[in-house]
C-alpha cells in the first residue's frame, strides 16, 4: 500500500512537471516548471529501488538521503518565494530571503549536516531506519538528523500559511482560491510531519501519508493556480493579486505573474 501511495505521487508530480514543460520551453515562469520537477525528484529519490541504485552510486553510505534532504529544501524554498509573490504578502518573502529567513536555513543545514557525518551511515537503507549500526549513540543521531531535516520544510509552511488562509477568503478566480486551499492542506501536513517521530509503532505508517499529503498539497495547489491563472487570462485577461482583491470591484489590476 505503501509503495503504491508513493509510486502514485510520483506519477502526479511527473504529470504536471510534463504539462508545465511546452511553457518552460517557451521561458515562461520557469522556476514554477523548477518547483515541479524538483518535487518529483524528491519523491523519485524517495522510492526505495530508485534509493538504492542511486545510493549505491554514492558509495552506499544514505548520501542519497542526504541529497533528498536538500533538494527537499530548495523546494520549498523556491516553492515558498512564488507562492509569496504570487498572493502578493509582504511579510512572507522577508521571513523566507531576509536575514532571518537565511539565518534559519543556514541553522537547519548545518543541524542536517553534523549529525549526518557523526553518525555511522553504513549500508543502503531508504528511511536510514535499518542501517547495520543500530547502536544507541547511532540512533540517536540518526533521530537528531531525521528531526533536522522536517525542520525547514515546517518553517516554510508555517511562513506561508497566512498567504494561502488570506487567499482562501480572497475574491480570486475560484481555481485560484481552491489551489490556496490545497496548498494550505499540504502546509499544515510539512508541519504536521515535524511530530511524526512521536507516532506510536502500529501508526508509524501515517507518516508516509502525511508526506504525500504535503507534497501533493504543494505541486497540486500550485497546478490549480496555474491553471487558473490561464483561466483567467484566456477570459477577461483580468487577473487580480491578493491585494487587488480586496480593492472595491473594477479596481483590480493583472498581477500574480509570479504564479
Amino acid at each position: 500500500m505503501i509503495s503504491a501511495l508513493q509510486w502514485s505521487t510520483l506519477f502526479v508530480c511527473a504529470l504536471v512537471a510534463l504539462f508545465r514543460t511546452p511553457s518552460a520551453l517557451r521561458g515562461e515562469n520557469r522556476s514554477l516548471f523548477g518547483v515541479f520537477a524538483l518535487a518529483t525528484f524528491a519523491v523519485m529519490l524517495s522510492i526505495e529501488s530508485n534509493y538504492t541504485v542511486i545510493d549505491a552510486w554514492l558509495g552506499s553510505h544514505n548520501y542519497a538521503n542526504l541529497l533528498l534532504r536538500f533538494v527537499i529544501y530548495g523546494t520549498v524554498l523556491l516553492a515558498g518565494y512564488k507562492i509569496a509573490r504570487g498572493f502578493g504578502h509582504p511579510t512572507t518573502v522577508p521571513l523566507l530571503l531576509g536575514p532571518v529567513g537565511l539565518s534559519v536555513l543556514a541553522v537547519i543545514a548545518l543541524a542536517t549536516i553534523v549529525p549526518f557525518l557523526m553518525a555511522n551511515t553504513a549500508g543502503t537503507s531508504v528511511g536510514m531506519a535499518a542501517i547495520p549500526d543500530q547502536s544507541e549513540d547511532n540512533r540517536q543521531l540518526i533521530r537528531l538528523y531525521t528531526a533536522a531535516g522536517r525542520l525547514y520544510p515546517a518553517y516554510v509552511a508555517g511562513c506561508l500559511l497566512p498567504a494561502t488562509v488570506g487567499a482562501m477568503r480572497s475574491r480570486l478566480p475560484g481555481l485560484v482560491r481552491s489551489g490556496a486551499a490545497v496548498l494550505s492542506v499540504g502546509a499544515a501536513a510539512m508541519i504536521l510531519l515535524v511530530f511524526g517521530e512521536l507516532l506510536p509503532g502500529p501508526l508509524v505508517f501515517l507518516q508516509y501519508f502525511i508526506s504525500s499529503t504535503a507534497v501533493l498539497g504543494l505541486v497540486a495547489g500550485l497546478a490549480l493556480i496555474w491553471l487558473g491563472r490561464v483561466a483567467a487570462r484566456r477570459g477577461s485577461r483580468n487577473y487580480p493579486s491578493l491585494a487587488d482583491a480586496h480593492r472595491a470591484p473594477g479596481q483590480e489590476n493583472i498581477a500574480a505573474e509570479e504564479l
